[in-house]
């Protein structure tokens, strides 16, 4: 097996996503896993990983604000599957400290404030979760706005403690329409929020519906989007220094 280091990301690029998973889990066992947050895009690799790599490890971060109906969607996904979804949540001290000391809400005060939150309830549970992996398989794709149209399908990434993993988007050049044509082919589970006008899912709050011709992810934290143009609308998780 090839160490992280010794691996190409330039030849991975060329496998599609069915030889991706199959790859990574025959060469990385338990040390690769699906991080989701259960919009459609991830309800498409789970069901892809399950048939061509079983086993292979399905991860969340659950940061205590999620809308009840994707809780539901991870019960439906589990019994259909028959999987144990692992969840990372924030640290529970960390947690109350922030709390205790900005309040619940406060995300509305700043943006610094609300990357504070990110970094507690999402970021730093995320970390914990990808020191437990090799390969980290995320659902982002291209056109889900102007910030991610780069987005590598694969890439080597440096963690704080220096440590490289393999970040792979399997998806990353596939359109919405693959995505629902595929949900559709194979009858599979959808998150209720999308029936409610959302384009993009994360905590109650600072996820809201998106109107016809806006950014997929123009709901997320919509109350800075008059002081904040051209903001990049991430929590953290997916903004790294450059691939190595």
């Amino acid at each position: 097996m090839q160490t992280v280091e010794q691996v190409s990301p330039e030849t991975l690029e060329a496998l599609d996503a069915e030889a991706l998973f199959r790859w990574a889990h025959e060469n990385y066992g338990e040390r690769t896993g699906i991080i989701t947050s259960f919009q459609d895009t991830g309800c498409v690799m789970i069901d892809m990983a399950q048939r061509v790599a079983p086993g292979l490890r399905v991860i969340t971060v659950d940061t205590l604000r999620l809308h009840a109906e994707t809780y539901a969607l991870m019960d439906a996904i589990e019994k259909r599957y028959g999987i144990q979804i692992e969840r990372f949540q924030p640290d529970p001290e960390h947690l109350q400290r922030m709390i205790k000391q900005h309040g619940e809400y406060l995300f509305f005060d700043s943006k610094e404030k609300q990357e504070y939150c990110c970094t507690v309830r999402k970021v730093d549970p995320n970390q914990r979760a990808l020191a437990t992996l090799d390969v980290w398989f995320t659902g982002l794709r291209r056109d889900q706005s102007e910030f991610r149209k780069a987005t590598p399908k694969v890439s080597r990434i440096a963690q704080p403690s220096g440590r490289k993993l393999l970040k792979i988007a399997p998806l990353a050049d596939w359109t919405q329409e693959m995505v629902d044509a595929y949900i559709r082919e194979h009858g599979l589970p959808k998150n209720a929020l999308y029936d409610q006008g959302y384009t993009s899912i994360g905590c109650v709050i600072c996820t809201t519906p998106t109107l016809p011709g806006e950014d997929k992810r123009a709901g997320r934290w919509r109350w800075f989007n008059q002081f904040h143009k051209g903001d990049k609308k991430e929590c953290g998780i997916h903004i790294h220094g450059a691939g190595i």
